[in-house]
């Protein structure tokens, strides 16, 4: 039913569904699920039919999170954090049955020896792709090329093992419109915290609120609250000019500047906040940048068992704006890019188009040729660019949302029908719900 909704409703580009394990565990297990208690055979048993019955009716696979960084609203691990092999595989054989689907987990930053065992073993015994997140750790900094060389040896063994990466880090955009920034712990800023944004501005730009503010002292809130309060090393300014800097250099930090200047770190921080009239941003790459650099990815980009992910546009909205991931492959890996090796463009839009599609069943797009589906975007290389994010409150009970826009696509074609010129809508709505794997047309089939 909750397809057949979707199928109704019109819209610019297609979509595709997952089975998500956290609701079907709640559903199943009720309290138990949700504690993350183990699961009885006779729970294994239902949530397998119900993900049977989801991939049967379209959905494109089945989605797990592994990771502690997924917290529900009670600040517990989200249902499933904890599943054991007998419930993962179950669920795996589910898919098996159906016959088709992506089993993909979101993990640890890189998941453990033990837990890519039975990632191989599913993937052996059903024939189906298992696909996980792949970062870089900051406390493993080389643990993403063991998982790749393991990532091989299941090839190897016949298992469809796929390893999903980024293209830059996950960074945290901080502003004072962000869900959090740097000073989101000192008491002295909750004064004004809950005042209309223009009002708050007019009151930071006081020197002696900015004053009581920069030599406030944090509370303590955990290791990531000291990385977002206290890690100046790892906070740089966003926008350098008419640029903007996701590959900074470790001597770019606000400590480094600090240092040079002599000035304290947080009033460096604060100024960058309150430029753009309060609308100034300071990043913070958290994961993938534990050597100030891209080299890493580059690395992972050219092996032959990842694919181009984790362009998160809806998670986090507050404070992540990863939604831009696929301009920034075209402006910075195949133009810009100045601190190491680039991309050659023909292997970036391939990676971006065919590769994705094909790990996800979706056979009928993907290149361009006769009887495939007719999805195009006509782009100026020279003037694309990604526009810096800004803050709307457009979701329900003005709740709201990072956006990034681009410049430089002069045209989006979606099933034949132009729905974008020049980044602005035609008001055509050719897009539909993607059921299941797609059949690739025959003449690719020939030519392939």
């Amino acid at each position: 039913e909750y397809m057949d909704s979707l199928d109704r409703q019109t819209r610019v580009l297609d979509i595709a569904t997952q089975v998500p394990h956290g609701s079907v565990r709640a559903y199943v297990m009720g309290e138990r699920g949700a504690r993350n208690e183990a699961a009885t055979d006779e729970d294994i048993e239902k949530m397998a039919e119900i993900v049977r019955e989801g991939v049967a009716a379209g959905a494109l696979g089945f989605s797990t999170s592994r990771t502690m960084l997924h917290l529900s609203k009670n600040g517990e691990p989200v249902p499933g954090t904890f599943a054991n092999k007998a419930e993962l595989m179950g669920i795996g054989r589910a898919l098996g049955a159906a016959g088709h689907g992506v089993f993909e987990m979101a993990s640890d930053l890189t998941p453990a020896e033990e837990e890519f065992n039975w990632m191989k073993e599913l993937s052996a015994e059903t024939g189906l792709p298992v696909t996980y997140a792949l970062l870089q750790s900051p406390v493993e900094p080389d643990k993403w090329r063991d998982m790749l060389n393991l990532t091989d040896e299941a090839r190897k063994q016949g298992a469809n093992v796929t390893a999903q990466i980024a293209c830059r880090p996950t960074g945290m955009v901080l502003g004072w419109q962000s869900t959090v920034h740097p000073f989101i712990a000192h008491p002295a800023y909750h004064e004004y915290a809950a005042l209309p944004f223009a009002e708050r501005i007019e009151k930071l730009k006081d020197l002696e609120v900015r004053a009581r503010i920069v030599n406030d002292t944090p509370r303590e809130i955990g290791v990531l609250g000291n990385i977002l309060t206290k890690g100046f090393d790892r906070m740089f300014r966003l926008e350098n000019g008419e640029t903007l800097e996701y590959e900074p250099a470790a001597d770019d930090s606000v400590a480094a500047l600090a240092e040079r200047t002599g000035k304290n770190p947080a009033e460096i921080v604060y100024d960058m906040l309150m430029e753009k009239d309060g609308r100034g941003y300071v990043y913070l790459p958290l994961l993938n940048y534990t050597l100030f650099n891209f080299d890493h990815i580059h690395e992972m980009m050219r092996h032959p068992a990842t694919v181009l992910s984790l362009s998160d546009g809806g998670a986090h909205c507050g404070v992540i704006c990863d939604a831009s991931f696929p301009t920034y492959m075209l402006t910075h890996w195949v133009r810009d890019r100045s601190r190491g090796e680039r991309l050659p463009l023909a292997e970036v839009v391939r990676m971006q188009t065919h590769d994705t599609a094909r790990l996800y069943g979706l056979n009928d797009r993907g290149v361009l040729a006769p009887g495939m589906k007719a999805d195009v975007n006509v782009i100026d290389m020279d003037k694309l660019r990604i526009l810096p994010p800004e803050m709307v409150f457009d979701l329900p009970a003005e709740g709201r949302r990072m956006i990034q826009r681009s410049e430089g696509y002069r045209a989006t074609i979606v099933s034949g029908a132009v729905t974008f010129e020049h980044g602005e809508s035609t008001g055509e709505m050719p897009g539909r719900l993607i059921r299941g794997p797609q059949r690739q047309a025959a003449s690719v089939q020939a030519a392939e």
